[in-house]
């Protein structure tokens, strides 16, 4: 399985992912610089966390016009598979790459802080290693995650069960009050239409080893291993 981590000016999650996905798949992933503009055979490309430009003008907006991501595109309408983090979720959909926006939060504040999530699709190369309706723990930081889509689509992507995880409590229950950003349905991360391109807001790489005082994110990096070797 050949992986790479694209790299944007602000990125600060572009090391834990290698990290991580290092240790699932023993080798090192590429870093890809944004600039570049040719990006080899992959089987993987992961968009990682953190404050692409700034975060200037609204986030993931100036990264989603960086060169790299004309042939992230292309390799995605390719079958590759794309996962984005966090700052790579809101990337991934100001490139329309996944469907809807992140917005502020509800309470405008930042939040960083470990959550409970709900599995909804273990159908996909990035969950093979999970069961529907497992609750994991991730960790969030970030003060747009507020995800919102029209009722309509949103109607189609859970038809098409699109809705990756959703915040819940430790039961599994998911209820406003265990929804930290006031996103849709309590809605923490999204498929495309194929289920090949995966964004959402918690930080999988974060919580990857029992050092860092969980391993739940790791099951993300073994499925791809398993599914793309």
């Amino acid at each position: 399985m050949k992986a790479a981590v694209i790299v944007f000016p602000g990125s600060n999650c572009d090391r834990d992912v290698a990290v991580a996905l290092e240790a699932s798949l023993g080798t090192k992933p590429l870093m890809v610089w944004h600039r570049d503009t040719q990006l080899p055979d992959l089987d993987l490309i992961v968009v990682p966390g953190g404050f692409s430009y700034g975060d200037y003008l609204r986030c993931g907006a100036m990264a989603a016009h960086s060169p790299i991501m004309r042939e992230v595109k292309a390799k995605a309408d390719a079958g590759t598979r794309v996962l984005g983090i966090c700052n790579g979720f809101q990337i991934l959909t100001e490139s329309g790459l996944l469907p809807g926006v992140l917005m502020r939060n509800r309470n405008l504040k930042f939040i960083c802080k470990d959550v409970f999530l709900r599995v909804e699709n273990d159908r996909t190369d990035f969950c093979r290693y999970y069961r529907s309706g497992d609750v994991v723990r991730f960790p969030i930081a970030h003060a747009e995650g507020n995800y919102f889509v029209e009722p309509h689509a949103f109607r189609e992507m859970e038809d098409n069960g699109q809705i990756a995880f959703r915040y819940c409590d430790r039961n599994g229950r998911v209820s406003d009050a265990s929804n930290p950003n006031g996103s849709l349905s309590g809605v923490a991360g999204v498929y495309n239409a194929k289920k090949t391109v995966l964004g959402l807001m918690p930080h999988p790489e974060r919580l990857a080893e029992d050092l860092l005082g969980g391993s739940d994110g790791k099951l993300m990096f073994d499925s791809l291993v398993e599914a793309l070797s």
